[in-house]
């Protein structure tokens, strides 16, 4: 069989790609810009009125942050004269009215940090479960070709991107953007004179921004894709350290993590650098501008034309300027970080399921069991698994699936748990294709056991009670008796309780496998698919298995996939297929007395149990 990492032929993804855009055309950036724009737009909709609200309390609050420097100059041009005219009320009024604005200022500033906090940290909950509900959901196909440490990457580093410009950049923003506004308009307000040389410092300004703006964007880029490859490393390493134990790749692994970790710095220090510069720039023409605004309003001070409260009011502001287009760089930071993580979270909501739910769905509250392929075709990519399929396995008949590695048993196995949709032809249920039907209807009446038998934290009980979870104590121990597990379960220190940690590692593989059976026997499907699943066991539990699966699967559809012929003589029909074909069709009897390949299989299967 194909490699089954690679999307079926004539199917192609029709989310856009989530893997590093860094390389995509200009067009296809300007898409994934939109994109995440789009879904940010999505994220901050439900939060329309908070987000007024916060608008107009940091209005608010700037308008009486830029009081003070109103107010000193005032303080110097009035109230000091009158202070010297022995009139103090001047001056208990404008001290007053800073006093005023200080508190307003810092009552204000803590309204909207506390509040932007609670609507950024709802956004960040909506986001994530959003991305968990639609990964989930997602086919077997995306998960066999976008690998777990990529997805934990999304739900981790990229999230937390965002969370950085949720709860530190949008605050500096706000402010520094109605700051920049509005303090250019006071400026030149004030003495417009001194306001156009002020605004001589625009052009030079907006040239750096630019130029950090391309070069950023880039940078930031690339920095969410080498941090992602370094998660989808350490994942794999961690995720199979047995295998790298054992075949002593831990120096490898060491020099790839090495060259991934440079990778990383080399662009995080590439985005420093551009801060490095852009930071520096500004404040480089923010002084040139204050000394030329100073020189040239001390000559008018002199000449009578200009107050000196005036003066320094402007050149108050003027800092005031400047110093918040610091923020914004630092904002911008944060923005192309949050951009690039958007860009790949976009990407993966964007993702549409191959094997959708239908729309109006044929119910099916009770399936009995009947399986017909109908026509079948079948591939990955360019290659055909399954060139034309038709077969029909009545209810409750338990077939064996033969043949060699790549003759399309697991493919059919996973087209009849409708993990796949066939690409020409019908898979039917009881008569309803399988695409007509409901998944909770599907899922209830077709199980899948495969080899891996995966295992979650948490005790024996809960893990076979997972496809039943409304089972009662009695009833999980009543399945882990007919399959045979009863035994070493109840030897456990704690028995059913006992936590089978990470993954079951406190199980042998053949205890997880018979755990895995009586999941499935629990949940009490109409087909139950066995793909390789007595693979794991030892001879004395295969042969509590193939005893339990003599009666735990009459009355059921069974197919089940096994290179032990002991596993195969339960059943009441065997198939042999052959490139995708089924060549040999009968019971176990019949093939074994014949001559074709099954029979030449169980000859050798006998000769190596001499």
């Amino acid at each position: 069989m194909s490699a089954p990492d690679q999307a079926p032929q004539d199917r192609s993804w029709r989310g856009v790609a989530t893997e590093e855009s860094a390389d995509l055309p200009a067009g296809a950036g300007i898409f994934l810009r939109a994109r995440s724009r789009r879904l940010l737009g999505e994220l901050l909709r439900p939060h329309r009125r908070s987000l007024w609200w916060l608008l107009a309390t940091i209005v608010v609050q700037n308008a009486a942050w830029l009081a003070g420097p109103l107010l000193i100059g005032v303080g110097i041009d009035v109230a000091v004269p009158a202070l010297v005219d022995g009139n103090p009320w001047p001056l208990v009024w404008i001290t007053t009215a800073m006093l005023a604005a200080a508190a307003l200022d810092t009552g204000l500033r803590f309204v909207f940090l506390t509040r932007s906090g609670r609507v950024g940290q709802a956004v960040l909950l909506t986001l994530r479960r959003r991305v968990f509900r639609h990964v989930q959901a997602l086919p077997l196909s995306f998960h066999e070709r976008y690998t777990s440490g990529k997805t934990i990457s999304r739900l981790t580093s990229d999230v937390e991107a965002l969370a950085e410009l949720l709860d530190e950049g949008l605050d500096n923003l706000v402010t520094a953007l109605f700051s920049v506004l509005t303090i250019g308009i006071v400026l030149v307000v004030l003495d417009p004179p001194l306001g156009l040389v002020a605004l001589l410092g625009f052009p030079p300004l907006y040239l750096v921004a630019r130029w950090f703006q391309r070069n950023s964007t880039a940078a930031y880029r690339r920095t969410r894709e080498t941090i992602a490859a370094l998660i989808v490393q350490f994942t794999e390493t961690f995720g199979g350290i047995r295998a790298v134990q054992a075949f002593r790749r831990e120096p490898r692994n060491d020099q790839l993590h090495a060259a991934l970790n440079e990778d990383n710095r080399q662009a995080h220090d590439r985005a420093f650098w551009l801060i490095a510069v852009f930071v520096p720039a500004v404040t480089l023409i923010g002084n040139l501008v204050t000394v030329a605004v100073l020189g040239i309003g001390a000559l008018r001070v002199l000449d009578g034309a200009l107050a000196v409260g005036t003066l320094v009011s402007f050149l108050l502001y003027l800092r005031r300027f400047f110093d918040p287009l610091q923020d914004v760089a630092m904002f911008y930071n944060s923005y192309q970080s949050a951009t690039a993580a958007l860009e790949k979270l976009s990407g993966v909501l964007e993702e549409r399921p191959t094997v959708p739910e239908p729309a109006d769905p044929v119910p099916l509250p009770a399936a009995a069991g009947e399986l017909v392929f109908d026509g079948v075709r079948f591939g990955y990519t360019a290659s055909t698994v399954l060139p034309d399929l038709s077969l029909t396995v009545p209810a409750g008949q338990t077939v064996a699936l033969v043949g060699a590695t790549g003759a399309g048993k697991s493919t059919l196995a996973r087209l009849a748990a409708r993990f796949y949709d066939p690409l020409a032809g019908e898979v039917r249920l009881d008569g309803v294709p399988l695409d007509r039907l409901a998944d909770e209807d599907l899922r209830r009446a077709v199980v899948m056991v495969t080899q891996e038998s995966f295992l979650f934290s948490g005790s024996i009980a809960d893990n076979i009670a997972f496809g039943r979870p409304g089972a009662s104590r009695a009833q999980v121990e009543g399945a882990a008796r007919a399959i045979g597990a009863h035994g070493f379960i109840a030897a456990l220190p704690e028995g059913y309780d006992t936590d089978v940690a990470k993954r079951g590692g406190r199980l042998s593989a053949g205890q997880r496998q018979l755990v895995s059976f009586a999941r499935a026997f629990l949940a009490d499907p109409a087909v139950l698919i066995l793909d390789e699943a007595t693979s794991s066991l030892d001879v004395p539990s295969e042969r509590l298995v193939q005893h339990a699966l003599r009666t735990l699967l009459a009355d059921r559809t069974a197919l089940i996939i096994a290179h032990r012929l002991s596993t195969v003589e339960i059943a009441d029909r065997v198939l042999v297929m052959e490139g995708g074909r089924i060549v040999e069709d009968g019971s176990p009897a019949e093939l074994v007395a014949g001559t074709g390949r099954f029979a030449g299989l169980h000859r050798a299967w006998a000769d190596s149990l001499v």
